[in-house]
């Protein structure tokens, strides 16, 4: 599946290697502070290719696999993990308990992809600078990962949809700058944001992530298992 992100290709695409570049050496416009990025965390599709199981409770050596991509986002410089649940939300919510810093449920998840983006999106803060959306079928994800799309985002440079890519992949989790949440808002259906990274392809920087992670999802029992071989 395409998800959140792999939302079109094409387009004129900074080089983040050049803009580091000018970042260090003082001739290029450093952000005053920080930014605020939120941690959007989509832990609400049923998982239908999966069979009976859920695959966000998947057991990974002791911890369900949305835990595990959670402990990830919390390492990072993210700020905080909002958890958009749905299907067994229970469940869900019981297995992030101890990480996640808030809990919104979208009754509406069978309704597709776009229902869980709306229903985070909605439950933000208003003072955040971006949003780093995540999936919890991604157990591969790490800390390091976010961070980098992290510190590539800079819109005052023209980099405020921050994607990562791996062997000329684009990948997820996506950092949208907060100027773009109303159109997601708007998306419909289970297609996610896909059309506006080419609508707005000049403010989007890929960024060269050194594993395979932020392309591999766990969306069938045959990925699982490639996942488990992985592994061990």
């Amino acid at each position: 599946r395409e998800d959140i992100m792999l939302m079109g290709a094409g387009g004129l695409l900074k080089e983040i290697s050049e803009r580091g570049q000018l970042r260090q050496d003082g001739t290029g416009t450093a952000p005053a502070r920080e930014p605020k990025i939120a941690g959007l965390l989509l832990a609400a599709g049923s998982s239908r290719r999966m069979g009976e199981e859920n695959k966000l409770l998947t057991d990974i050596d002791g911890t369900a696999m949305v835990a595990r991509v959670a402990k990830q986002i919390q390492k990072s410089k993210a700020e905080g993990i909002l958890v958009v649940t749905g299907h067994e939300a229970k469940d869900v919510t019981a297995a992030l308990q101890n990480l996640a810093t808030g809990f919104v449920h979208n009754s509406d998840y069978a309704d597709g992809l776009s229902t869980s983006l709306k229903a985070g999106l909605n439950a933000l803060p208003d003072d955040i600078d971006g949003v780093i959306v995540c999936l919890g079928d991604m157990p591969l994800l790490e800390a390091r990962h976010i961070d980098q799309l992290i510190t590539a985002f800079d819109p005052i440079e023209g980099r405020s949809i921050c994607v990562p890519v791996h062997g000329r992949k684009r990948g997820n989790p996506v950092l949208w700058g907060k100027q773009f949440i109303a159109e997601i808002l708007a998306v419909t259906g289970d297609i996610g944001a896909r059309h506006l990274l080419e609508e707005h392809a000049d403010q989007v920087i890929e960024v060269p992530v050194d594993q395979d992670g932020v392309l591999f999802d766990v969306d069938t029992p045959e990925r699982l298992a490639e996942f488990r071989n992985r592994s061990t």
